[in-house]
């Protein structure tokens, strides 16, 4: 799969640009296999598993470049992708991130990623604007939207000197979204790129139905809250957890007989109530 995306990389227009490969201690995948024959390519091999946020972390302390462009190894880029996302940054300083169009590989055509809605910060949830919709050339318009997407993002190196790098205590998604929070906060703008594209074979490293993603998904959606919200919201958004979020998802993961995915939730809240973060837990 990586080379895959190796093979889409050196196929871009114009000077090819560096490339940072980081084995996030990968376990049975043998890097031997990596086509790794390019001049431009490194490899960094971790010694352990870091989580998205730490692997990322290490192949950003390792770039040179003037911009860094995050993608995830299960994504494949046409030619023309890389120019308009940097001519967007280039031509506005006020931007601190953007995101392409990315759309499924496996559903030719159909939507992932436009943009996303605002984080809504009682039920702690979000949309993928477009999501679902066959691609039909109805987002022309470049826009600003609240988060970049973690599978394809591209930053100025001097904004991850500013705001810092991943919060890696998140190791597995919404680390981009806490990313794209702090990058606003610090007065810069995010943005959505239409006229580039990217392919994605979404969760094929944690699986699309996997305990991993359930107890990662619920653990940090929580772990967000805390971190970037006050205390009257987070009230209120404990409110509709105890009342609403809990009760659903138990029920439904019982009458479906998801023993697996019930342990992994449950593990996901009494994580929150057993860790110290930045901001207090509320309890």
């Amino acid at each position: 799969m990586t080379n895959e995306l190796l093979r889409s990389l050196e196929s871009l227009v114009g000077p090819l640009p560096e490339i940072i490969i980081v084995d996030n201690n990968s376990g049975e995948d043998d890097v031997h296999q990596l086509d790794l024959h390019y001049s431009n390519v490194k490899l960094i091999q971790s010694d352990k598993n870091l989580g998205f946020a730490g692997g990322n972390n290490l192949g950003i302390k390792a770039a040179s470049g003037k911009y860094i462009l995050l993608l995830n190894n299960d994504t494949l880029v046409p030619p023309d992708f890389l120019k308009p996302l940097v001519d967007l940054l280039e031509c506005d300083t006020s931007i601190g991130a953007v995101s392409p169009l990315i759309t499924y590989t496996e559903r030719p055509g159909v939507i992932q990623y436009a943009g996303f809605t605002h984080l809504n910060p009682f039920t702690l949830r979000m949309k993928a604007i477009g999501h679902g919709e066959l691609d039909t050339g109805q987002f022309k318009t470049v826009r600003e939207t609240p988060f970049a997407h973690g599978c394809a993002m591209i930053l100025p190196a001097r904004i991850i000197q500013e705001v810092g790098l991943m919060e890696e205590k998140y190791f597995l998604y919404y680390e981009e979204h806490d990313w794209s929070r702090r990058i606003r906060k610090a007065g810069y703008k995010i943005c959505f790129q239409p006229q580039s594209k990217v392919y994605h074979k979404e969760s094929i490293s944690t699986g699309k139905n996997s305990t991993l993603k359930t107890y990662f998904i619920n653990r940090n959606r929580l772990l967000f809250m805390q971190r970037n919200y006050n205390f009257v919201t987070q009230i209120v958004a404990l409110f509709y957890l105890l009342c609403v979020s809990i009760p659903k998802n138990t029920l439904h993961f019982l009458i479906t007989r998801q023993n697996d995915h019930l342990s992994a939730y449950w593990d996901a809240l009494i994580w929150n109530l057993t860790q110290k973060t930045k901001k207090k837990w509320l309890f």
